[in-house]
């Protein structure tokens, strides 16, 4: 078990190894239980964590701050345009600055092409650890929780599981890509066979493709990329449907939109979720445009656990924090 994580970044999924992984969720789950039995979890007691906002947020930040509050510390709601970051601040500025007021430093900019470079380049001149609370490439915090959800739900002896990642449509805008990215790169790791399902349109980015297949080969595991939502979700464990955007395809906006309404029946509907199997289970990281991208019968149906993976944001969120910032 790889426990030293102190000073370390959480940026990319791959960031930390596989034992590093295990060592946090194995954190998570202590946390977890603790909440439960109502111990004291002051571990960051007089610590003070920046939350540097470019996107809005519910679970992040509820959870983010929650979480800090747990651990005996403080975080610090930074919402961007409340800073002088459009006027001349850089991030080399808010890594050297907030590097020397805070003990950590979490940050969320999902700008396409911009998002992740951003939180690289502030780690570069930071002195404390910088966590990524979602960028244009990867989501790390959210797929820690949902590796703890499935831990939960199908035990952490994941071989020969089936997950499904599956695009699935809504109405609202080009969402990131961040999500299904974590996930490929992550899950094969600990024995999960991937199908990924989207439309030709909605693919994900070639390296993060090519790292995908490297981890599945790494550790013997499947990976399968299919056109079809319901071939996909044939026999599956694990049902992840959530949409994004067409981004590696246009960046431009009323494109993206017209592409979107060609693919209007990707909903996770009552039918599809019963070619999985009888015990698979329904996940996403929300919020989920309601019969839209999901019907309310399997959101609020038996086979989803969008809640605990919700909640388990907060105790992965803090097995990070606590490991990195002590």
């Amino acid at each position: 078990m790889q426990t030293y994580l102190r000073g370390r970044d959480l940026i990319g999924d791959l960031d930390f190894s596989k034992e590093e992984v295990e060592t946090v969720l194995d954190v998570a789950f202590d946390l977890k239980r603790k909440r439960a039995l109502g111990e004291p979890t002051p571990y960051l007691r007089d610590k003070v964590l920046a939350m540097l906002f470019f996107f809005s947020s519910t679970r992040t930040r509820g959870s983010f701050e929650a979480g800090m509050a747990h651990l005996g510390g403080h975080a610090a709601f930074i919402e961007s345009r409340t800073t002088q970051i459009a006027h001349g601040d850089t991030p080399k500025e808010i890594g050297e600055i907030f590097g020397r007021y805070f003990d950590g430093i979490a940050i969320r900019h999902v700008e396409w092409g911009v998002g992740n470079k951003y939180i690289n380049d502030v780690a570069k001149y930071s002195r404390v650890p910088v966590l990524n609370m979602q960028c244009d490439i990867y989501h790390p915090f959210q797929c820690l929780a949902d590796l703890m959800t499935i831990f939960e739900k199908k035990g952490r002896d994941l071989r020969r599981k089936k997950m499904v990642v599956s695009w699935a449509y809504a109405a609202s805008y080009q969402k990131p890509i961040s999500v299904p990215q974590s996930l490929i790169l992550q899950m094969p790791r600990f024995g999960l066979d991937v199908v990924l399902a989207h439309p030709p349109e909605f693919r994900l980015m070639p390296e993060i493709m090519d790292m995908a297949r490297e981890q599945a080969r790494k550790y013997g595991t499947g990976f399968e990329v299919v056109d079809d939502m319901d071939e996909a979700f044939k026999d599956a464990d694990i049902i992840y449907a959530k949409s994004w955007g067409a981004l590696v395809h246009t960046t431009d906006t009323e494109e993206g939109a017209r592409l979107l309404q060609k693919y209007s029946n990707w909903i996770t509907d009552e039918r599809r979720m019963a070619l999985a199997k009888p015990d698979a289970i329904y996940m996403h990281p929300l919020p989920a445009d309601r019969n839209i991208e999901v019907t309310d019968g399997v959101m609020d149906g038996p086979q989803s656990v969008v809640y605990d993976e919700a909640e388990n944001r907060m105790h992965a969120q803090m097995a990070v924090m606590a490991l990195t910032m002590a």
